[in-house]
C-alpha cells in the first residue's frame, strides 16, 4: 500500500485546512487503508447539481483542496471562453461554506479573473440573479442543497444564469484535471465584496413579478436552518403581503440541522412543527424553502389536518397561475414530472418542452415563460435568474391563496378544477436509499435486460433506454416504461445522493365522480409501485 500511503502524504503536504491534514494523517496512523483507498479511489465529479459530497479528506470528499482545484479548473476554462473573465461567488450557511468559497475568489482572482464575493450567506436564487444583476460571465454558489449535514457542495453557473451544461462540465473538468499542487496556485485578496445593493436588487425583482391583486394571507414559513428567511421576508413585505409567521425553532441558519434527520421538506417530519404552527395559527398556507432556498415546499388545511402538495401538484397549480396571466413563451418540465402541464399548456396555446432532470436543462430553454420539476424547483420569473427559485415561488403561492380566497376558493378547489378538466394525473415515487451502489446498477440492468411485462395489471407497451436519446433530448442514465393506458414509470440513479428513484405517474379520466377517480388512480399507482419493486429485487 506504499503508493497510496504516499497519495496521501501528498495530499496532507498541499491540503491547507489543518482539521483535514490531521484527519488524514489520523486514517495513515491507525493503518485504515481500505478507508485511505476508498477516499483515493476516485474524484467527485460534476453530476447533476455539480460537486456534492460529505466533507472531509481525501479526493472524494468535499474539502479546500477540491474546491481549489475546482476553482482553478474553473479560471483556466473562463479565460479561454472570455476576452474579461469574471465571476461572483456566493455561499450558504453550511459547514465550511464561507471558507469554500473565500478560497474559490482568492484563486479566481489569483489567476486574472475578476471576482465578486458575496457578502454574506444568501440564497442560490440570490447568487443566480447576481450573475445577470452584475453583468458577469460565471458565477460559483457554494451549498449542498437539501443533503445531509456533513455535506457540502459547489455549483457552477455561466453568464446566462443558469447551471453548466455539457460540454462545459466536461471542459472544466477537464480543466481541473490539469491542476496541479494546490498549495502553489496563485492567490490574490484582491477580490470584491459586494454590498447590500445586490440582494436589494434581487428582492426588488422579486417583489416585482407579483402584479396588483388582493394580498389576505396568512402564512407560515420555515427555511428549515437555511438561510432564506431574511430574503423571505423583505421579498414579502416588498411585495405588499403580512408578514409571515416563522418557525422559531428553524428560523435561524444552523449547519446541524437539529430539529430534522434530513433538510429536505420532502422528508417525514421534517415540516411537522411548521405544521404544528400552522394548526396554532389558523394560517391559510405553509410554505417552505430548503436550506438554500432554491425550493418551495406547500402544505394546505383539510379540515384539522394539513396536506403537503407534492411537487407536480405545485407545478400545476403555478403553471395554471402563469397561463392565467396570459405569460407567452415554452412552458417546460423534466420528463420525471407529470405531463399535466402539456395538456394545461395545449388548453391556453402555448408550446410545452420536456427535458433531462436537473433544472440545468429546463434553464437552456431560450423562449422559457416557466419551469418546474417535481423535486420542488420553480421557475416562475426565468427573466430573473434560469434556475430553479424558491423565493419566488413562495411568493407566487401567497399570490395564488389570496387570490383564491377572494374568491372563496382554495388550492385544493383548483386543483380539483384541473383534474376535472385534464384528468387526474397521479404521481408517485419508488424511492430507495443505498448503502450499496451496486444495488442500483443490478436494478437498471435488470430494466434494460429482463424489464417486466406487466405492472399493475397494465401491460408494459415500451422500454426507452433514455442513455441513447429519447425524443431528442441527450443521452442519460434513465429508463422508460411505457404502460396502458397512458401510465409510465421513469427509474434513474439519483444525481446527488446514493438512491434510486423510480417517477409513476397514471392518468384517470374523470367519467362522475372526482372522488371515484382519484381512488382509482391511486390503486393503480399502488398496484405499480408493489410490482416495479418485486421486479427489481426491491
Amino acid at each position: 500500500m506504499s503508493e497510496l500511503h504516499q497519495r496521501a502524504r501528498d495530499w496532507i503536504a498541499q491540503d491547507p485546512d489543518p482539521e483535514t491534514r490531521a484527519e488524514l494523517q489520523a486514517l495513515l496512523d491507525t493503518g485504515a487503508d481500505d478507508e485511505i483507498a476508498e477516499r483515493f479511489s476516485g474524484r467527485l465529479q460534476f453530476g447533476t447539481a455539480g460537486l456534492r459530497g460529505e466533507l472531509g479528506a481525501g479526493p472524494q470528499r468535499m474539502n479546500r483542496v477540491i474546491v481549489a482545484q475546482a476553482a482553478a479548473g474553473l479560471a483556466a476554462y473562463l479565460l479561454r471562453h472570455e476576452d474579461a473573465p469574471s465571476a461572483v461567488v456566493g455561499y450558504d450557511a453550511r459547514h465550511n461554506s464561507d471558507v469554500f468559497a473565500r478560497d474559490t475568489a482568492e484563486i479566481l482572482a489569483g489567476a486574472g479573473v475578476r471576482a465578486v464575493l458575496l457578502p454574506e450567506p444568501l440564497p442560490t436564487p440570490v447568487l443566480a440573479f447576481a450573475i445577470g444583476h452584475l453583468g458577469l460571465s460565471a458565477g460559483v454558489m457554494v451549498t449542498a442543497s437539501h443533503n445531509p449535514p456533513r455535506d457540502n457542495g459547489y455549483k457552477v453557473y455561466l453568464g446566462d444564469t443558469s447551471q453548466i451544461v455539457p460540454p462545459a462540465d466536461t471542459d472544466i473538468s477537464d480543466a481541473i484535471d490539469q491542476v496541479g499542487r494546490v498549495d502553489e496556485l496563485p492567490r490574490s485578496e484582491a477580490y470584491e465584496v459586494a454590498g447590500p445593493e445586490v440582494a436589494e436588487a434581487y428582492v426588488a425583482a422579486a417583489a416585482a413579478t407579483v402584479p396588483p391583486g388582493p394580498r389576505e394571507v396568512t402564512a407560515v414559513y420555515t427555511p428549515i436552518h437555511g438561510v432564506g428567511l431574511a430574503t423571505l421576508e423583505h421579498a414579502v413585505a416588498a411585495a405588499g403581503f403580512a408578514p409571515v409567521l416563522p418557525v422559531a425553532e428553524q428560523a435561524q441558519p444552523d449547519p446541524d440541522f437539529p430539529t430534522v434527520a434530513f433538510p429536505n421538506p420532502e422528508e417525514p417530519g421534517a415540516m411537522d412543527l411548521a405544521l404544528a404552527l400552522a394548526s396554532r395559527s389558523g394560517a391559510d398556507v405553509v410554505i417552505a424553502n430548503d436550506p438554500d432556498a432554491d425550493r418551495c415546499a406547500v402544505a394546505v388545511p383539510t379540515g384539522q389536518t394539513w396536506r403537503m402538495l407534492s411537487g407536480d401538484e405545485v407545478g400545476a397549480l403555478l403553471a395554471d397561475l402563469m397561463l392565467r396571466r396570459g405569460v407567452e413563451g415554452t412552458y417546460a418540465s423534466s420528463i420525471v414530472s407529470s405531463d399535466l402541464l402539456g395538456r394545461q399548456a395545449a388548453a391556453h396555446g402555448r408550446a410545452w418542452q420536456q427535458t433531462l432532470t436537473g433544472f440545468k436543462w429546463i434553464g437552456k430553454i431560450p423562449d422559457l415563460a416557466y419551469g418546474y420539476e417535481e423535486a420542488l424547483g420553480y421557475s416562475v420569473a426565468p427573466h430573473i435568474a434560469r434556475d430553479k427559485d424558491g423565493v419566488t415561488a413562495a411568493l407566487a403561492i401567497l399570490a395564488l391563496v389570496a387570490d383564491l380566497r377572494a374568491q372563496g376558493q382554495t388550492l385544493l378547489d383548483r386543483i380539483d378544477d384541473l383534474h376535472r378538466e385534464h384528468g387526474v394525473h397521479a404521481t408517485g415515487q419508488l424511492s430507495v436509499r443505498v448503502e450499496d451502489l451496486t444495488i442500483i446498477t443490478a436494478a437498471m440492468t435488470t430494466l434494460r435486460t429482463a424489464p417486466p411485462s406487466e405492472l399493475g395489471g397494465l401491460a408494459v407497451t415500451s422500454v426507452d433506454d433514455l442513455a441513447d436519446g429519447y425524443r431528442g433530448l441527450p443521452p442519460t442514465d434513465s429508463i422508460r416504461l411505457g404502460l396502458d393506458q397512458e401510465a409510465r414509470v421513469i427509474c434513474r440513479p439519483s444525481g446527488t445522493e446514493p438512491k434510486l428513484k423510480c417517477y409513476l405517474e397514471v392518468v384517470e379520466t374523470v367519467t362522475s365522480s372526482l372522488d371515484d377517480a382519484r381512488a382509482a388512480a391511486a390503486e393503480r399507482l399502488t398496484r405499480i409501485r408493489t410490482d416495479l419493486a418485486a421486479a427489481l429485487g426491491l
